[in-house]
């Protein structure tokens, strides 16, 4: 099945995890200045937070582990399609799913949804070669499908999934991990601007390799931005700088 193109305008968009499930339009977001909006990640069935400590802060940033709490496919349907279709951006849905047959059930059932313009598919960590080319296959149909990488492994995965028919990749947060001030172990996803010299490179990797490509990671101004869509970032996923009292205040 022949890939869908994927653009934004302008090319910002918030990242999975970090603006809720649909735009707030009581927030304080200017939401004429992004092109996209991507919803937390949603799995097929319910998801209930993580136990024990969720957030925990280190020079430059800080760790989280959420879990990725959910309702599941069908009541999130229930109770964000009508908002998905009046959002004044397009709806970018982030799929958690842990099987090829779960990507597919959920393609299927968002590509009739009113709003809904684009899948992007959130992989494992342990992801090989194969599950990412399965699971980017098992999504394609109606709809543009961005596949989720982590960070770490994009270029040696990114190929494969556009191969396979991705539109774009995006890239998830590291993980990282620390022992906090009790001795015990942290461990978590890792967000703040320590990340972005890191990820900036991983995008100009991509670029070079000819992979289109949605940078994301420590982005917390219009700067970073710029220098992201100039290394050859198709669009910039923004993630942290949304949970700062002053993060909407990137764009001048």
């Amino acid at each position: 099945m022949p890939k869908h193109d994927f653009a934004v305008d302008p090319p910002v968009m918030n990242a999975a995890g970090s603006l809720g499930f649909s735009p707030d339009l009581h927030s304080p977001v200017d939401w004429s200045r992004l092109g996209a909006f991507v919803t937390n990640p949603v799995s097929l069935q319910p998801r209930t937070a993580a136990r024990g400590s969720r957030f925990s802060t280190f020079p430059g940033g800080f760790l989280l582990h959420s879990g990725y709490p959910n309702l599941g496919l069908t009541n999130t349907l229930r109770r964000y399609s009508k908002h998905w279709n009046a959002s004044p951006l397009p709806v970018i849905v982030n799929l958690l799913a842990s099987s090829v047959e779960e990507v597919m059930r959920m393609a299927r059932q968002l590509e009739p949804v009113e709003g809904v313009t684009g899948l992007e598919i959130s992989l494992p960590n342990n992801a090989t070669p194969e599950l990412v080319q399965a699971f980017t296959r098992a999504a394609l149909g109606e709809l543009p499908v961005i596949v989720r990488l982590p960070v770490e492994r994009s270029t040696e995965l990114a190929s494969g999934a556009i191969n396979a028919g991705a539109s774009a990749i995006s890239l998830a947060p590291p993980r990282g991990a620390f022992r906090d001030q009790k001795g015990a172990w942290v461990q978590g996803r890792m967000y703040g601007p320590s990340v972005y010299p890191f990820s900036l490179r991983v995008v100009q990797e991509l670029s070079q390799m000819g992979v289109p490509t949605i940078g994301a990671g420590g982005v917390t101004n219009l700067e970073q931005v710029n220098a992201m869509l100039a290394v050859g970032a198709t669009a910039v996923q923004l993630d942290s700088i949304f949970w700062r009292e002053a993060g909407y205040n990137i764009f001048p």
